[in-house]
């Protein structure tokens, strides 16, 4: 991803509000799960992710990414922003 994309998808992303919200149970399959049904209808969206070290936040949404094929795109605080083109649309 070229970093024009990547500041034209920061942009939109910054009026969004999130819609996982990852606790201190940390990654669950229902979580993986939700993550992809939110991508698969929205294409970027923002998570949140409480209770964690920094360090842990950025490993946490490093794997979601991963594991569902998506790019990370920021993150912020406690929110990770994260982006999937979806091929049907």
């Amino acid at each position: 991803m070229d970093t024009a994309l990547k500041k034209t998808l920061k942009a939109k992303a910054h009026h969004l509000s999130p819609v996982i919200l990852l606790g201190t149970k940390g990654l669950t399959p229902a979580v993986i799960s939700e993550t992809n049904i939110a991508l698969n209808a929205h294409e970027l969206i923002k998570i949140s992710i409480k209770g964690m070290e920094k360090k842990d936040r950025i490993i946490v949404a490093n794997t979601l990414c991963n594991d569902l094929e998506a790019e990370l795109i920021q993150t912020l605080g406690n929110t990770a922003v994260i982006y999937r083109k979806n091929k049907d649309k």
